[in-house]
């Protein structure tokens, strides 16, 4: 599963050819939540209350480039990195 971001000690990944609806799937401290992309919101999962916080308000800022990494990785394309929250 490739990672394509990474801040504060949470780690961002998307699978190839992962099940409907688009998402990514988030890990920290050995916690990890699937998050739908469009629109964001927790799909499955759990991270402590903070993290989760960060992690939709990382993903709302990167909504389009999730899209396209969603599209590539189902089309057999390697994703791009996306900029950490800073």
């Amino acid at each position: 599963m490739p990672e394509i971001s990474r801040f504060l000690g949470i780690v961002i990944r998307m699978y190839f050819l992962d099940h409907e609806p688009p998402h990514f799937h988030a890990t920290y401290a050995g916690a990890e939540a699937q998050v739908r992309i469009q629109p964001v919101g927790l799909l499955g999962g759990s991270l402590p209350p903070r993290a989760l916080a960060l992690v939709v308000e990382w993903a709302s800022l990167h909504q389009a480039e999730l899209l396209e990494n969603w599209r590539r990785l189902h089309s057999d394309e390697p994703p791009e990195r996306i900029a950490p929250l800073e």
